[in-house]
């Protein structure tokens, strides 16, 4: 397989909210469209770049949560600068930079302003 994973939604109630916020921790900015009526702000990914793309979605049927699946965000060399800009933009970290192992990298938890958990990932 090339890879398993092909795509995610981090479910939202609000989201023009939960936009805002995860645009002021990763220091990007997201297209907002609808698709089918539903709401979403899409993560920034240009052709070639690693890992799945994804989006925020709003809407019937999708329930922020801190018990479901659990979405890992890759932050590139370092998470410490998102998750440094985390609690200021209204968010809260649940565990902080955690070593995985030396071959594996680091990762940390936080809790969106919507209510999910989202794991952050980097090398060092």
């Amino acid at each position: 397989m090339d890879g398993l994973t092909v795509w995610f939604e981090i479910p939202v109630k609000d989201i023009a909210r939960a936009q805002k916020f995860y645009e002021t921790i990763f220091d990007f900015e997201m297209y907002a469209s609808e698709v089918s009526g539903q709401p979403m702000a899409f993560f920034p990914m240009e052709d070639g770049d690693e890992g799945a793309p994804g989006a925020l979605i709003a809407g019937d049927g999708f329930e922020p949560s801190k018990t479901g699946v659990q979405v890992y965000l890759g932050c590139g060399d370092d998470l410490s600068d998102v998750l440094s800009r985390v609690e200021a933009a209204g968010g809260k970290v649940t565990q902080p930079k955690t070593v995985i192992t030396e071959e594996y990298g680091y990762m940390a938890y936080f809790n969106d302003t919507e209510g999910n958990q989202i794991g952050l990932w980097s090398r060092n």
